[in-house]
């Protein structure tokens, strides 16, 4: 799904959801936006239906979202709107009973936008005893987007969140769950950003034959409630490292992005960058990412999450522990 009224245009780091879409028309898009009771997910859904989609927002807690998407609702315009459906990733009971709401209505979407998660929270288990960083995650979404695949017509694309913080881990497929592993939160949060990343590469690869292409997307460092299970201590330590990885490798220090530039990325990938471009790559500061081997350089995307192999174990990994094929 290609905007040519922008597709020659180069963003980057500093560029808006605004910017990215100025002169782009999404009457008659249909976009289904995972987590949009708050942050990136309420802001990804409100440029959407700016510009004419309608969008399809999904949240846990739908009172909530209610709330937060009173903006998307103002600024919809064009013929877009917004529609709330409810989605709790860490039960697949939940998961299941949307996928199949979604199916039993039978439009199809242009655009998925997997964007809801969480990060580094204490050690926790899902309603179905998965890990909760890699069963809110990944499997959640694994389980949801798989389960609609048939919606996604012709051109249509999906975009994973992931983040620069899969650099952390790669996946583990012999203890997804930290059964026999000490627990770290940001292991944990690496490890389901890599997940996120390399199912986009697979979930590509086994539906370019039909018109559909994959994609994930780091939208950067933002303050929103992702960040709430994070102490000031943490959070200090955190921006530290990362400010210490810069300096080695010669990169500036950590700056926030605005929650209008971090869900840039999101809508850039999917409406505005061409399917060859993003095809089963990983996305930052609206632009393919490089491959970086360098475990101190946080920029660009590490081998691992792109590797072939790696995206089909996962994947048959998760279908065994989801109990479904796909």
């Amino acid at each position: 799904m290609t905007a040519a009224p922008t597709a020659s245009k180069t963003f980057g780091a500093t560029s808006t959801t605004d910017e990215v879409l100025k002169g782009v028309n999404l009457a008659g898009k249909r976009v289904l936006v995972t987590g949009v009771s708050a942050g990136l997910g309420v802001e990804t859904a409100r440029a959407l239906a700016a510009h004419g989609a309608e969008v399809v927002g999904a949240a846990r807690d739908l009172s909530k979202a209610e709330t937060a998407t009173a903006q998307v609702r103002a600024d919809a315009a064009n013929g877009g709107g917004l529609e709330l459906v409810e989605l709790d990733l860490a039960s697949l009971a939940s998961v299941r009973a949307c996928a199949d709401a979604l199916l039993a209505d039978a439009s199809p979407f242009d655009l998925v936008i997997a964007n809801a998660g969480v990060m580094a929270c204490p050690f926790g288990k899902t309603a179905d005893g998965f890990e909760t960083q890699f069963g809110t995650n990944h499997l959640g979404h694994f389980v949801l987007v798989n389960r609609i695949a048939a919606l996604m017509k012709p051109g249509s694309r999906l975009v994973n969140l992931s983040s620069a913080g899969h650099r952390y881990s790669d996946v583990d497929l012999d203890d997804p769950n930290f059964d026999r592993t000490p627990y770290d939160p940001w292991v944990g949060y690496g490890r389901s950003k890599t997940a996120n990343v390399l199912f986009a590469v697979e979930f590509d690869r086994r539906h370019k034959a039909s018109g559909v292409a994959a994609t994930a997307v780091h939208p950067g460092g933002i303050q929103t409630e992702l960040s709430r299970h994070l102490t000031l201590e943490m959070s200090r330590a955190l921006i530290d490292r990362i400010n210490a990885a810069n300096r080695a490798t010669g990169q500036p220090d950590f700056v926030f992005k605005s929650i209008p530039q971090g869900a840039a990325t999101s809508v850039w990938a999917g409406v505005v960058a061409t399917t060859d471009e993003v095809g089963g790559r990983y996305c930052e500061d609206c632009h393919v990412a490089e491959i970086v081997s360098d475990p101190a350089n946080r920029k660009g995307v590490k081998p691992y999450a792109l590797d072939a192999k790696r995206a089909q174990a996962l994947w048959a990994k998760s279908e065994e522990m989801a109990g479904e094929q796909f």
